[in-house]
């Protein structure tokens, strides 16, 4: 399966810094913009928000900024499924622009599925897990990510 392209934006003028280049906090919501982009493909959209109650959370996300992106620069979003089972899901968003081969930024994030009248954790429906597996099978080829798993700490003296 080719990558799933799950939002393009142009990056706007004020989401940029002093230096012309995209503030860290426009990454995640770019990212975020993804996520819901994603939640629209497993039957999470605002209608059926609407009509379950039901919801992601963000558990955990983590960012890379690997490259930098400047004002008016046309970008997207790649979206893998690593994982999920009855309550999470765990993805990956990657930022790319034309012309450039390496992702400019990536994020790995765990989801929780919620009921929003608790809020509590809950399972997945039926329709979400055929159309999550649905993704995750048509993505089986594609290579786990490299900064998948990462842990953020320094090296001890010795």
């Amino acid at each position: 399966m080719p990558a799933l392209i799950t939002y393009r934006t142009p990056v706007q003028e004020d989401w940029v810094d002093y230096n012309g280049h995209l503030r860290d906090a426009f990454y995640l919501l770019i990212f975020s913009y993804a996520t819901d982009a994603l939640m629209e493909r497993i039957g999470l959209d605002a209608d059926s928000r609407g009509q379950s109650g039901h919801s992601l959370f963000t558990l955990e996300a983590h960012i890379n900024y690997l490259h930098e992106v400047k004002l008016g620069t046309e970008v997207w979003v790649q979206t893998q499924i690593i994982g999920f089972d009855r309550k999470r899901l765990h993805l990956y968003h990657s930022l790319h622009r034309s012309g450039f081969d390496e992702a400019l930024s990536a994020s790995e994030q765990m989801l929780l599925h919620v009921d929003l009248a608790g809020p509590r954790s809950t399972p997945f429906g039926e329709h979400s897990i055929a159309l999550l597996q649905g993704l995750l099978d048509e993505q089986q080829g594609l290579p786990e990510p490299a900064l998948v798993g990462r842990v953020m700490g320094l090296e001890a003296k010795k």
